[in-house]
């Protein structure tokens, strides 16, 4: 798709939600991946209990030109640890910790990986392959979904 075409449908989309309680779209195509989030603010409380978004507005634009194949190509080359539940992703123990795993290193089927905070719970996940860590794709305090990919192992 040519850059400028890109740019308007972006403007277009970004235009639509920017009144809207929407907080984040994400569309794909065989060639492009696009995911606008919208910051909404911390919450008020307002009187009555009742909590509403902050005025405040930021727009974030990611935009990630893979085609669909690499993904697939991806995905079969590597084993695919994926999130088992809602929360926020944590790559090491403690703040200051160092990470319990990083890109290249060797992981036992079992090891421990990473942390998934839900509901002030630390979730720890494991490793359910032996293999090399080759790719981490989460950042650490990021929010992660129930079944988003979380890193490519390669298998051993």
């Amino acid at each position: 798709m040519e850059k400028n075409n890109l740019m308007s449908r972006l403007d277009e989309i970004i235009e639509k939600i920017k009144d809207t309680k929407i907080e984040e779209i994400e569309l794909e195509t065989e060639t492009e991946r696009i995911r606008i989030k919208q910051y909404l603010g911390p919450k008020e409380v307002v009187s009555g209990g009742t909590s509403v978004p902050a005025p405040i507005v930021e727009i974030k634009e990611e935009i990630k030109p893979e085609s669909v194949k690499t993904e697939v190509e991806t995905t079969q080359k590597y084993h695919v640890l994926k999130s088992p539940l809602v929360g926020t992703f944590y790559r090491s123990p403690s703040p200051g910790a160092p990470p319990f795993v990083e890109e290249g290193d060797v992981v036992s089927k079992g090891q421990v990986v990473c942390i998934i905070e839900a509901l002030k719970v630390m979730n720890e996940i494991e490793s359910d392959v032996n293999g090399k860590i080759v790719k981490i794709l989460v950042e650490n305090g990021q929010p992660v979904e129930y079944g988003q990919e979380l890193m490519y192992i390669e298998t051993t």
